[in-house]
């Protein structure tokens, strides 16, 4: 049950969340300043976590599509409690 599928082991990269796109789909830009189409994963999606411009997320990429990439965790911006 622990196969990640097409889905690289690079954990950890985080990211901005820049705009909210259609389909529940999102653009972020990592540090290195790439631009990437992200989608929430399963356990994101499942518990109705609200993501929005401005929060930081740690983000899995494919290892297929450098662009494309799946939100695995909304992270703590640091102004909030």
């Amino acid at each position: 049950m622990t196969d990640r599928g097409t889905w690289s082991v690079e954990k950890g990269l985080i990211a901005t969340v820049l705009e909210l796109l259609p389909n529940a789909t999102y653009r972020v830009e990592l540090e290195s300043r790439e631009q990437v189409l992200a989608h929430a994963a399963a356990a994101t999606a499942k518990n109705f976590v609200r993501v929005r411009p401005g929060d930081r997320v740690r983000v899995e990429l494919s290892a297929h599509d450098r662009t494309r990439g799946r939100i695995v965790k909304l992270l703590k911006s640091r102004g909030s409690a």
